[in-house]
Formats: C-alpha cells, structure tokens, sequence
C-alpha cells in the first residue's frame, strides 16, 4: 500500500483535514465517528488496496480539522461535499461508521451525482444517541498516564485523539462539542436512507448498542438494492473484526 499523506484543505475560511492513503484506485471517501478520526480507517486503506485509494477526512471539531461555529447536518454534508468537488472527485463509494454513516447516506440523497455506492457501518435510519456521559473526561491532565487513568474504561477508544498541548495531555476534540453533534445527529432520517438509489452495504454488529438487528433487517428490506451483512461485533465493527469487515467490505466492493 501507498504510503498515507495528510492535507490540508479550507472550506469555508476553515481547515479540514484528510489522509489520503494513496495508490491509483478507485476512490473510497471515509467518514469516520464521534470521538474518531481519519486514522480509524488505516485497516481498510490495507484492505482494499491497490484497487481502491481510500481518502479519509477528519470531520469537523474531529483529529486536525478546525472546529465549527455550529455540528449541523448540513455543515457536515456540505464538508463532505466540498472535499470531493475540491479533489475533482465525482462518483465515489462513501463508507461511514456511526455519525460518518448517516453522513454518508444523506451525503447520497442530496449530492447523488457524488456518491456511485454507500457502505453504512452500524447505524439507522432512527438515532437516538446521548454522549453526554463524555463531559466527565478530563479537558486537561499533567501527563499521558494521567489522562489514560482520568478516562478510565473509554481510554482505548481514544487513543488516536490524544494530544500534548502546551498545559498538559487532553484530546482532540471538546467532548461538549460531541454532545451538541449528537444531539443534532438525533432523528428520524428515513427519507434520507430510501431516497437514494446507488447499491449500499449496511454492515451491523449484533452485539451493538446503537442498531438492532431488527432496524437493521428493516433498513436493509425496504430500500433497494441495500445488502445486509451481519457480523459478532459491538459497535465499531472494523475495528473489532477487520477482517470480517473488510472481507465484507472488498466483496461488496467487487460487486460494483
């Protein structure tokens, strides 16, 4: 595989960033979700490899992107929209997990032109999320160890997003800003997921808290050429099982 790159690129006066994981391929945008970034995906990149050249971005108030005046649904359809028409990319697959999947699907209900096939990782078409549990993790601690004690259980979802800045170790993002994301992430966006009509791939893990297999097999059964894959996972399925889901992903894939 190519060796990553990160860039930088302004959208609307405010930096976003990507990793562009390289090659000639074809293009896969991925969106990654709250708490994450573009590093998430490195797994995939590998998968997928040298037939798909995954670019990656760091959504707003996420990794090295700025933070936005405001988390709104149009805010980060329209971040994606601009990085696709700033790369002079038309017809890409987009794969999202969580927050990046809802981003995805709405990106190809109202961009369809952009978006050639959808790959929705663990999330529905109803989202009803409360993250308010992260205002509780240190903004800032003395030391590495420090911030990896203060928070606790959810360190090891966090470990990308750890930063040094100048008063100490903290995040990268302001955990007020994932609550105020999630809550305008929280709805019934049904007409968004039926009214594309590119091929999708709705992968869904069973042991998940955020989607259950029965709005999973409801997602997938009244939207057109939607497969669902389901695999022994919790919630971030390309994590805990890359090579499910990269197996899944790359079958998919070679379908299209």
């Amino acid at each position: 595989m190519t060796e990553p790159t990160r860039h930088v690129v302004s959208v609307g006066g405010r930096r976003l960033s990507y990793v562009d994981y390289g090659g000639r391929g074809q293009p896969l945008l991925a969106l990654h979700g709250h708490f994450a970034e573009a590093r998430t995906f490195a797994g995939v990149a590998a998968e997928v490899s040298p037939d798909w050249r995954v670019i990656a971005l760091d959504q707003r108030g996420h990794g090295h992107s700025e933070r936005p005046a405001d988390f709104s649904r149009d805010g980060y359809i329209g971040d994606a929209a601009a990085l696709l028409d700033l790369l002079g990319i038309r017809d890409a697959v987009v794969l999202g997990h969580s927050l990046g999947g809802v981003n995805a699907y709405q990106l190809a209900a109202r961009h369809p032109s952009l978006v050639r096939a959808l790959v929705i990782e663990d999330v529905g078409a109803e989202v009803d999320g409360d993250l308010s549990f992260c205002l509780s993790w240190p903004e800032r601690a003395p030391s590495r160890a420090a911030l990896l004690g203060g928070l606790a259980g959810s360190a090891r979802y966090l470990e990308d997003a750890f930063r040094e800045y100048p008063d100490g170790w903290g995040l990268a993002f302001k955990p007020r800003d994932m609550v105020a994301s999630q809550q305008q992430l929280n709805g019934d966006h049904w007409d968004d997921w039926l009214s594309s009509r590119c091929p999708a791939l709705l992968v869904h893990g069973t042991r998940s808290g955020v989607l259950s297999a029965h709005h999973a097999r409801d997602m997938a059964a009244r939207r057109p050429d939607t497969r669902l894959v389901e695999l022994p996972t919790g919630h971030t399925v390309h994590e805990t099982d890359p090579v499910g889901f990269g197996a899944a992903v790359l079958t998919f894939l070679e379908s299209l």
